[in-house]
């Protein structure tokens, strides 16, 4: 696991009224995609559904298939692993560092390489 996704998941999460420790929080299941799971870090209920930010392990060879977001727009910052994003049809690869930017209503997925993917996944207005 990267350094820095691991001081995401084991940090603290500060508001004007919450304060949460992130390493309390559940990592779950993705409903749809087997070998992936997320951790919820912000929600919409803690920004009026403004925005939220979602901690995301792809496993080895594992893939998110292509879906679209109808009402969010995405933005992925990849913290560690590789693997690619295909959006609307372009491979981007996914490194450390490599941020993408997923406009709403486009169709995407994204493919782990052999080591996993590690990504920190944000949604304008909120997902959750």
């Amino acid at each position: 696991m990267s350094d820095l996704f691991s001081c995401f998941d084991l940090g603290s999460i500060d508001s004007v009224t919450v304060s949460t420790d992130a390493g309390d929080l559940p990592w779950n299941s993705h409903p749809s995609f087997s070998g992936v799971k997320l951790k919820h870090l912000v929600t919409g209920g803690e920004t009026e559904g403004l925005f939220s930010v979602h901690l995301v392990k792809v496993d080895a060879n594992s893939e998110i298939c292509e879906h679209v977001h109808e009402n969010s727009w995405e933005l992925h910052e990849v913290a560690g692993g590789e693997g690619y994003c295909v959006l609307d049809g372009k491979r981007i690869l996914y490194n450390p560092g490599a941020v993408t930017v997923l406009p709403k209503n486009i169709k995407h997925s994204v493919q782990a390489g052999e080591n996993g993917l590690l990504i920190m996944a944000k949604f304008m207005p909120a997902l959750l």
